[in-house]
């Protein structure tokens, strides 16, 4: 993927878009990347699609990649919903005559959902893919309590993740390029942790109301964000949603041994409502 435009947000960070190259394009994917990481992590998932004429633009959010912002930080969900709006109609802008799908893994997949449950008008399908609806795990509670304690009095105190590296995927290449990434990074502030947990309980409680043909995918081995929160969503939504669970596989579904199968899933899902 390359540079394709700069973005300014409501609050005057820039942030940095990316997008294959397709000469004629069928449809246009909006892929929004996970906690600590950024849009190029995905190019081997553009690269897939890009081969079979589906252009895929990207966003590095706020505090993230090669995007202006303090690392890990959300000021308030709803100026991340405005980030992800204004991303979408400069997609709409220059993609005007074919189908737009938004694709969120992690925690994309829960600003995704949100921004569904928000503004369904001109989406043709979504995907999300462990989606961080509920944790995989249990964190400490005096970090919990912290983070919801300085959310009013602190929003920007910042701690480390301290992400379970080897949780991401059975390939130790996978691990070790993360490890080696001077992109990623493991800050979260009180104020993005206290909205984005509340934010995955919210769309669990609301799913029902999406109405767009949705995929959503998790590895059954995933123990960072919860197969089970996924699975709730799920029980909650019509019947427009498709629910896969992967036997084996852990939180980065699409960057696991069995990828191709994953990347086949999905456009056979899509071939069969676009």
């Amino acid at each position: 993927m390359k540079q394709f435009k700069k973005i300014r947000t409501q609050d005057n960070l820039e942030l940095e878009l990316y997008q294959s190259s397709v000469i004629s394009p069928k449809a246009v994917l909006f892929l929004v990347h996970g906690m600590g990481e950024h849009a190029l992590r995905y190019a081997h998932v553009a690269e897939y699609f890009k081969n079979v004429n589906i252009i895929t633009v990207a966003i590095d959010l706020r505090g993230h990649g090669r995007s202006q912002g303090k690392r890990g930080h959300m000021p308030s969900y709803e100026l991340m919903m405005q980030d992800l709006k204004i991303a979408i109609d400069c997609i709409k802008d220059n993609y005007r005559k074919i189908p737009l799908i938004i694709y969120g893994h992690s925690m994309g997949g829960n600003l995704i959902l949100n921004f569904l449950l928000r503004n369904q008008e001109g989406v043709s399908a979504a995907i999300a893919t462990g989606p961080y609806l509920r944790l995989g795990f249990e964190p400490p509670k005096w970090k919990v309590l912290l983070a919801k304690l300085s959310a009013n009095i602190y929003p920007g105190l910042s701690q480390p993740t301290e992400l379970e590296q080897e949780a991401l995927s059975r390939t130790p290449q996978v691990i070790a390029e993360y490890q080696n990434d001077p992109l990623v990074h493991d800050k979260i502030t009180a104020s993005f942790f206290v909205n984005i947990h509340q934010a995955g309980i919210d769309a669990i409680n609301r799913a029902s109301e999406i109405d767009v043909p949705l995929l959503i995918m998790h590895g059954a081995k995933d123990r960072l964000t919860s197969p089970q929160g996924t699975k709730e969503f799920h029980a909650n939504a019509k019947d427009n949603v498709r629910l896969h669970i992967w036997d084996e596989l852990f939180h980065e579904i699409h960057n696991e041994p069995e990828k191709s199968e994953v990347f086949k899933m999905i456009l056979e899902w899509l071939n069969n409502i676009l």
